[in-house]
């Protein structure tokens, strides 16, 4: 060995004694310390380390969602460490390491909520309920409002994914009534996150078709919206309009909605206001431009009436 020319020499120190490369090693090591932190979970003693650590390397962790859902007591070891919290919502008493440590666990939670192989299983198992008394509070703390960003979080990886019977299990639940109240009191980031939700089921046509149902589920939307847009004037956030508009166009793909809209579509949307907010981003304007090209068409009389 000690003869061979440099170049065979260094390519050998690439590999263990097991042949293995330096990269699997590391894969190798980084699967064993998650599983080990996986088992601490269970452990009351070590749990608290075990959410900060994993939490935090969730993303170097390859399939931590399969190794979460499959493992023995750890999915009932998160939801303890949720329901635990429950007593501290009302009257509000939540301190911030309380709330850091379940948001560490909400985003385990989120881990299993994006895998393709535990998304719906954590649907079948209805996760998601658990969370809804957290997107419920109205305290503007920050415990608070780092609680339900988290919470609002796992929904938001749910519906990323385009997926019909995501929407309907959602739709079945009381997201819609709990994203709009975030709309109203959050911060701009809940916000944000709360009307992205809005806005993926309604790209999905059972989702759209849920909320222009009934005149009460449209204007109870549209009414939020149109609040938002207001605030917005004063305090313009790119980011969060983005998401707006984007519901307003698709809620424009209703006959009955745009007919609504016609009348009920912000002031502010159809003048000057925004243009400056609206200056660098093309795809926003372009939606804007559609969304008033489709308001200001002739009205279409429907069948049986139309309208609400």
């Amino acid at each position: 060995m000690a003869n061979l020319p440099p170049s065979l020499n260094l390519k050998a120190t690439l590999f263990d004694a097991t042949g293995s490369s330096p990269a699997a090693v590391n894969k190798d090591r980084r699967m064993q310390s998650a599983e080990q932190l996986v088992l601490d979970l269970c452990n009351p003693d070590l749990r608290e380390n075990a959410l900060l650590e994993l939490s935090k390397k969730r993303e170097l962790f390859q399939d931590l969602a399969p190794l979460l859902w499959k493992s023995f007591g750890t999915m009932a070891a998160l939801l303890q460490e949720i329901v635990s919290i429950y007593p501290v919502l009302s009257p509000p008493a939540l301190t911030p390491a309380q709330s850091n440590r379940v948001c560490n666990a909400l985003a385990l939670l989120q881990c299993v909520a994006s895998h393709p192989e535990t998304r719906m299983v954590f649907l079948t198992a209805h996760i998601p309920l658990f969370l809804y008394p957290f997107l419920n509070t109205t305290n503007k703390s920050r415990p608070f409002e780092y609680l339900r960003l988290t919470s609002l979080g796992v929904i938001g990886a749910l519906v990323k994914v385009d997926d019909t019977e995501v929407i309907g299990f959602l739709l079945s639940t009381e997201i819609i009534p709990l994203c709009l109240r975030t709309m109203e009191m959050g911060s701009e980031l809940s916000k944000t996150v709360a009307t992205f939700i809005v806005q993926k089921i309604l790209l999905d046509d059972v989702g759209l078709e849920y909320i222009c149902t009934t005149a009460e589920r449209f204007y109870a939307v549209g009414r939020v919206l149109a609040n938002m847009v207001a605030a917005l004037a004063e305090m313009p956030s790119p980011r969060l309009l983005k998401h707006i508009i984007r519901c307003y166009l698709r809620l424009s793909d209703n006959p009955r909605a745009c007919d609504a809209l016609r009348n009920s579509l912000p002031e502010m949307l159809r003048d000057a206001t925004f243009d400056a907010c609206l200056r660098e981003d093309v795809t926003t304007r372009k939606w804007l431009h559609q969304l008033l090209l489709n308001v200001q068409l002739p009205r279409v009389v429907m069948q049986g009436g139309g309208g609400f």
